[in-house]
């Protein structure tokens, strides 16, 4: 491929955006690890931010980069990235994640990112920019990550139900306040490890484009590695509170049992994801777990009107998300 020509300070400006992208993505996400033990009483929210970002990092030393190949190197061809398509991928994520914070809608800052990519990239080259195998992995991962949390946390709750059907109450929920801390930092350490990830991978698209890093490498700078943890582990800690309202109120009223049941069920399903390099969206995965966990109690304990607003959300995420990237592109080819 071909290496760009691009000054140190446009570089430097594509990092910088890519960084702030992974603080909004931590920013924007942080209810997904916390809203449930918020929700339930088991953490004051201040605390609870913190035990999150702390587990979002600490997730640099127990999760593969799988993650950030794929998108590096497995959604657009190498030759059509620039720092246009790039400066308008970012652009383009970042105005929908600001978007849907502001209306404290939980959509998935993941699915903003390829969306972004992929619409800056068509912008410039057409729809032959695209690899067609990794956006269908990650599209049809769309629907299978909400149904494999739904699963996973209606199969858990069944499960926590029958073998503790004959124990009082008070002593279940005095147990799974203690269980709770242990799946909310599980679920903290999915999200770090996949989404830290996808800006990871970005970056390093970047600077295989611009011949800073050979494209036969196996894994990005570690500058690069630490930054993001470090980027998304702040973004986390700052928190993203309108949408915890939303995640641990609105949709079911969660107890210390479901809340675990819930992030467990979303953990394992971001472990699985991260271990074939899937980027999945961890607020798609938490909302199925708590979806799951209340219709598993009754029918009507899910507010299915909030919950479909949510759907919505996650159905115009990549193509919202790509028409403002391909706008930002043509910006970005008139001011880089």
């Amino acid at each position: 491929m071909q290496t760009l020509q691009i000054s140190i300070y446009v570089l430097g400006l594509l990092v910088f955006l890519a960084l702030l992208f992974d603080f909004m993505n931590g920013f924007h996400d942080a209810a997904n690890s916390i809203a449930t033990v918020v929700s339930t009483g088991v953490l004051k929210p201040q605390t609870a931010v913190a035990m999150a970002a702390a587990f979002n990092f600490i997730a640099i030393w127990l999760m593969g980069l799988h993650v950030a190949t794929t998108i590096s190197k497995g959604v657009v061809h190498l030759e059509v990235v620039d720092q246009y398509v790039i400066f308008g991928a970012l652009v383009g994520a970042i105005f929908w994640n600001v978007i849907t914070w502001y209306y404290g809608i939980p959509s998935s800052s993941s699915h903003a990112l390829i969306g972004g990519t992929v619409g800056a990239a068509v912008a410039k080259a057409g729809t032959g920019a695209l690899i067609s195998a990794g956006l269908v992995k990650t599209v049809v991962f769309i629907v299978v990550a909400p149904l494999l949390g739904w699963l996973l946390g209606s199969i858990m709750m069944l499960l926590v139900s029958w073998i503790f059907v004959r124990t009082p109450p008070r002593q279940v929920d005095g147990w799974f306040r203690r269980l709770q801390l242990l799946s909310a930092a599980s679920y903290s350490l999915g999200h770090g490890g996949n989404d830290a990830q996808k800006t990871m991978g970005i970056i390093w698209l970047l600077l295989i484009a611009a011949g800073v890093t050979p494209a036969s490498d196996k894994m990005p700078p570690d500058w690069v590695i630490v930054g993001c943890y470090v980027a998304i582990s702040l973004g986390t800690l700052f928190g993203g509170w309108r949408i915890v309202k939303t995640m641990g109120q609105k949709i079911t009223k969660l107890k210390p049992v479901g809340g675990f049941c819930a992030e467990t069920g979303g953990a394992i399903t971001l472990l699985i994801a991260s271990t074939f390099g899937i980027p999945v969206s961890t607020t798609h995965t938490i909302t199925g777990a708590i979806v799951g966990v209340g219709s598993v109690q009754r029918a009507s304990a899910v507010r299915w009107g909030i919950a479909g607003n949510i759907v919505w959300a996650w159905i115009l995420t990549i193509p919202a998300s790509a028409f403002m990237a391909a706008v930002a592109w043509w910006i970005g080819t008139h001011i880089l």
